[in-house]
């Protein structure tokens, strides 16, 4: 699992590096972006290749984004831990699934700070098939979510005058429809989390400035597979906390 999640992690760097810029994800060969230097299969291994060359293009010495090899690694961790939360069931389709979309988003967020609609239309129609052969409890679970995942983000749009992009709108009603009513306020909760404490602390030591935008994809994707793997656990935790305390 770990290796099958590295060659599709590459992949992936591809398809969030094309789409956004309405590019086939079929050819060209890749290519070094400075220098256009087609790269051979020895410089094509994921994260192998990057750390043998130095981080550096072999044609021009020019220096490699370190997002390819970061991505690479972090979709083999997830792939290979995947089956370790979810188990060997049919649910680990749909837990592959949402790490695949979410890494793509995550490149394509990074880099051009846009979440494609071609991705949330493929993956839409994915998860809408694997969640009628793989429903929530109750089914109308995803219906409830998807609409209630569009609506909260809608209004944060709105409130705060483009404060809030519209593709993170249509991927919330996504992943609403993924996760459900409960799971999509949890990822929006844990993922505006994770954006305060580490926008906070990257303006802290001056990483970025302030009021410069940040792309919120990568933070998406953290509080959604937080969310989808123990989401319910840490809502038991919150109640208990809630009637018990510590």
């Amino acid at each position: 699992m770990f290796i099958y999640g590295l060659l599709l992690g590459s992949f992936f760097n591809v398809v969030g590096l094309r789409v956004p810029l309405k590019q086939s994800i079929v050819t060209p060969r890749s290519a070094c972006p400075t220098c256009g230097h087609q790269l051979t299969p020895f410089e094509l291994i994921p994260v192998f290749s990057y750390i043998i060359q130095g981080g550096k293009c072999r044609g021009c010495q020019s220096r490699i984004s370190p997002v390819y090899p970061i991505m690479e690694l972090l979709t083999g961790i997830l792939f290979a831990t995947a089956p370790i939360v979810v188990g060997w069931s049919v649910e680990l389709l749909v837990a592959l699934s949402l790490v695949s979309m979410l890494m793509i988003i995550v490149v394509s967020d990074i880099n051009y700070m846009i979440i494609p609609d071609k991705i949330l239309i493929w993956f839409a129609g994915l998860f809408l098939l694997e969640r009628i052969f793989l429903p929530l409890s109750p089914w109308w679970d995803s219906l409830i979510g998807a609409v209630t995942g569009f609506l909260v983000l809608f209004v944060i749009m709105f409130v705060s005058k483009g404060g809030m992009g519209f593709g993170d709108v249509k991927l919330y009603a996504v992943l609403g429809f993924v996760l459900g009513f409960k799971l999509v306020l949890l990822s929006f909760f844990l993922s505006t989390l994770y954006g305060a404490v580490i926008g906070g602390l990257a303006m802290l030591f001056k990483i970025v400035k302030k009021r410069q935008p940040i792309p919120f994809g990568p933070f998406i994707a953290a509080g959604t597979l937080t969310a989808y793997y123990w989401g319910p656990d840490l809502i038991d935790l919150y109640l208990r906390f809630l009637t018990q305390g510590f």
